[in-house]
């Protein structure tokens, strides 16, 4: 089997993939091998539709598909907010027509939550490489002023043209490849929960995202450009990331620390220059800061670490709530998110004892394993620059003072193990944070 091959054999929600140069005749194909004899009804925007929506309606009506005239949103502000999921839902009340989403981000998440809460499954064809929520489980949607990721299955069928993705507006590829380049930090929290036995790493779901990472990512220039090829090999990394999502049940495979920097300012609705800010750009800055950290961990004597010191400086969770509500400052969503997500990975004395003894145990192998995996911060920010995505904090809105308060947010935010839960647990967090925003750091406050 090729890579693609065994990854659909392990997804528990797409069964067909069609990726490469002109395959949107494939899309009829795909529709007529998972959905037989049932009607179609396109969902799309006016620009989605202008640049594959008609294809797609074309080919399927050749292939003698039966069709319910296209749903177009035609609102120029169209995201993915709750009172589009009313309107989607509303039209599909009327039909039982599988959904076919065409478009990229928003037309997708809208698109798979109403078909799940229609009680049907849908199928997708991508316009851009912008993000890995295609093929990921779960819809982020705003929800009474929130952004949240609902439960829902992924796409049935997914049909992603690259030479349309490679058309797309620059900005679009730019997030995709921040959000692809975010895997290799990842990874690397990946590595360091299984080393001390926090959760353990699935060695088909964790090479299903990294084996062909550093290819796809090694020339941001010709992605910035639309080189066809290039674009394509950026989709089927991101397409491949969800299909390991998809495997594990889990974002594990693609998110860590730099996620849940967007995840924070998610929260916050981080906007700049009056536009909600993507979410490859978040991710783009939180791989940066995570990679920081990351670089910070490898200059540190592990096998020095003073593991009863640390476990007699832990707070207690009583204590720990007492930061909880006072980080927080008064604001309760942020407040009852911190207590759930902290309680969900808070240990006792003899918990921190056992995770800080074994992470100085593993350290002489674990520390080579981690050099290996990252990519050094200044080629990151090298990279981004050069695809066209923000290199700095200020490029999304985000000050530097900012930046560091987040992270102090960050080990509460999160249930998921990270480098920044080693920082937190292991007394490292003011130090590196002084070194990265101090004098003379990378983010130096002045």
């Amino acid at each position: 089997m090729n890579k693609t091959e065994q990854a659909l054999s392990r997804t528990t929600d797409t069964k067909a993939l069609a990726i490469g140069e002109n395959v949107i005749p494939q899309a009829a194909r795909i529709f007529r091998e998972l959905f037989g004899e049932q009607r179609a009804i396109i969902i799309a925007d006016t620009n989605t539709f202008r640049v594959a929506g008609t294809e797609v309606e074309r080919e399927f009506r050749q292939a003698g598909i039966p069709q319910e005239e296209p749903f177009v949103f035609t609102d120029p502000a169209l995201y993915a907010e709750w009172k589009y999921v009313e309107l989607l839902a509303k039209r599909l009340e009327q039909t039982d027509a599988v959904p076919v989403a065409v478009g990229s981000g928003v037309i997708n998440d809208l698109t798979k939550w109403v078909s799940y809460r229609s009680n049907r499954r849908y199928m997708c064809v991508g316009t851009a490489a912008s993000m890995d929520g295609y093929t990921a489980y779960g819809s982020s949607i705003t929800y009474e002023g929130n952004k949240q990721t609902f439960d829902c299955p992924a796409p049935y069928g997914m049909v992603l043209d690259a030479r349309i993705a490679a058309e797309a507006p620059e900005e679009m590829s730019a997030s995709g490849y921040a959000d692809l380049i975010a895997k290799i930090p990842a990874g690397a929290d990946w590595i360091i929960a299984d080393a001390i036995g926090v959760e353990k790493l699935d060695e088909f779901a964790f090479h299903e995202v990294q084996d062909d990472l550093r290819e796809a990512l090694s020339d941001p220039e010709g992605i910035r450009r639309g080189d066809v090829a290039k674009v394509e090999q950026l989709a089927e990394g991101l397409l491949l990331s969800g299909f390991a999502m998809q495997a594990v049940q889990s974002s594990r495979p693609a998110s860590g620390a730099e996620h849940q920097f967007s995840h924070y300012w998610d929260m916050e609705h981080l906007a700049f220059n009056g536009k909600l800010v993507s979410h490859g750009f978040k991710v783009g800055i939180g791989t940066l800061a995570s990679t920081a950290f990351l670089e910070f961990l490898l200059e540190t004597p592990v096998e020095e670490l003073d593991v009863e010191a640390r476990v007699a400086a832990w707070k207690s969770w009583e204590e720990t709530e007492q930061d909880i509500v006072r980080i927080f400052d008064g604001r309760k969503d942020f407040i009852a998110r911190g207590m759930k997500e902290t309680r969900a990975k808070y240990v006792d004395r003899e918990g921190l004892r056992a995770q800080l003894t074994a992470f100085r145990q593993a350290w002489p192998e674990l520390r080579e394993r981690l050099r290996a995996q990252i990519i050094p911060f200044d080629e990151i920010r090298r990279r981004l620059q050069l695809v066209g995505a923000p290199c700095k904090p200020e490029q999304i809105g985000v000050s530097r003072a900012r930046l560091r308060d987040t992270f102090i947010k960050i080990p509460y935010m999160r249930s998921r193990f990270t480098n920044i839960d080693i920082a937190f647990r292991c007394g490292y967090m003011e130090e590196w944070l002084d070194r990265l925003f101090g004098q003379g750091g990378v983010w130096e406050i002045k």
